[in-house]
């Protein structure tokens, strides 16, 4: 196997049958030893953490694939801490997409003035921010990203449907779980001009509360895996 790529939290590697392999790493992201999803170096090492969250990852993308919802997802190897891939080119140098089903966080930083802290977003609202660490991951919009042709129109409104009917499949098996989820940060790209969810679906990219509270991402990922 050929090493293409090495990031914070996993590694990829191109498969001689032209799909992509994905090592999930024991790296964190986070800043003086405590873990942060959010911040843009690693800070710690968390035995086992690159396997649960590949575990993580398996149950949602299985979920989605008994839906219907077409991903990159190929197979896994828990065992290994990999996971086979459709191989999928990312739009510009890297597109987020949050789905928010209650207004908190940064959305509440941003429009505090308009709404409160806690509110119900029925039905979600997709937001997007480019990978861009120098510029703090600025929003923006579908128009600004059609003008700086990141990717079409079309391309667009399919990877917002997409959002939204991923969010609530992962909302409902949560909820299962007597867990609410406020918001959700995916990755999309394209894999021959069809728009796929690519990446992870990991406890850290997800706020989730229980009985009122937030549920910190290890502990997250057990009530997912039901450990």
């Amino acid at each position: 196997m050929k090493k293409t790529y090495e990031g914070k939290t996993k590694d990829v590697f191109e498969l001689d049958n032209g799909n992509v392999m994905l090592k999930f790493k024991d790296d964190c992201t986070g800043k003086d030893g405590v873990f942060d999803p959010g911040e843009n170096a690693v800070g710690l090492t968390i035995d086992g953490i690159g396997k649960a969250n590949l575990e993580t990852s398996v149950h949602f993308f299985e979920i989605l694939k008994d839906a219907g919802v077409k991903t990159h997802y190929v197979s896994a190897d828990v065992d290994n801490a990999t996971m086979e891939v459709l191989p999928a080119k990312v739009f510009g140098k890297g597109l987020e997409v949050i789905c928010r089903l209650v207004a908190t966080g940064s959305f509440i930083r941003r429009y505090g003035s308009l709404i409160e802290d806690g509110t119900e977003l029925p039905g979600g609202l997709v937001e997007c921010t480019l990978k861009d660490d120098d510029n703090g991951d600025p929003l923006i919009t579908k128009d600004a990203l059609v003008a700086l042709n990141v990717m079409s129109a079309a391309q667009y409104d399919s990877l917002k449907e997409q959002t939204l009917k991923i969010t609530q499949i992962v909302a409902d098996d949560l909820k299962s779980k007597g867990l609410k989820l406020y918001d959700i940060k995916f990755e999309f790209g394209y894999n021959n001009d069809e728009v796929i969810l690519i990446d992870e679906i990991a406890s850290g990219n997800m706020r989730v509360y229980k009985d009122g509270k937030i549920v910190e991402p290890v502990d997250l990922t057990n009530f997912i895996l039901e450990k």
